[in-house]
């Protein structure tokens, strides 16, 4: 990942990637035979650490935050940090690349799954139509990688990317809002009287001339 951060998908090759491990190149190549085998084993293992840490931030987020603008802070530093630059170099590379075009295609399907899986996984009891959630979490990613090539340029310096990712969450809070507390259960109704069964009544003064 440093080598595509630093170097770039051209200036990647897998000698230096041994010299920066401390490995020979004749190990490297006996467990990864090319390149796009040595990026594909490291991006499976990067996506599953940045999963894992992902859900390990949210988890320990004050209470309040415990929602789904901290769910989007959350990813905005993920998408900010030099793992995502890296994927944004490969993503680059690929409009000139055949090979690399194919590879990053199937890529971005396995972040988008793992965005989805994880927005069910923490927000369970949401209450979107099952077949908008994929289409917003697409745009939600669209989103956020044209917010990560600007911040990559000017680090966000006149505010506009925070200022887009506030209205962001102000929409979301909107589409996700907070559940609350669990509201007091209703008290039981109190039981009706009995109706009285068909019949001559006899609990009041018997009428004038009743044979009784």
């Amino acid at each position: 990942m440093e080598c595509l951060v630093e170097l770039g998908w051209s200036g990647t090759s897998t000698t230096e990637v041994a010299r920066r491990a401390g490995v020979s190149r004749g190990a490297q190549q006996h467990h990864y035979r090319t390149k796009i085998e040595l990026v594909e084993a490291a991006l499976e293992h990067l996506l599953d650490a940045q999963r894992l840490a992902y859900e390990t931030a949210f988890a320990i987020l004050p209470k309040d935050r415990r929602n789904v603008a901290g769910a989007l802070d959350l990813l905005w530093e993920v998408f900010r940090s030099r793992e995502a630059r890296a994927l944004m170099e490969l993503a680059f590379a690929a409009r000139t690349d055949e090979e690399l075009r194919a590879f990053c295609l199937d890529l971005n399907e396995q972040i988008l799954e793992m965005i989805l899986d994880t927005f069910e996984r923490l927000f369970p009891a949401n209450t979107l139509p099952e077949d908008f959630v994929p289409t917003m979490l697409r745009a939600l990613f669209a989103m956020y990688v044209g917010l990560s090539v600007q911040n990559a340029l000017d680090d966000d310096a006149s505010g506009n990317q925070r200022a887009v990712l506030e209205q962001v969450k102000n929409v979301a809070a909107l589409i996700v809002p907070d559940r609350g507390p669990a509201a007091p259960a209703a008290p039981a109704p109190t039981p009706a009287a009995p109706t009285p069964p068909d019949g001559p009544q006899h609990a009041g003064p018997a009428p004038e001339g009743d044979p009784s």
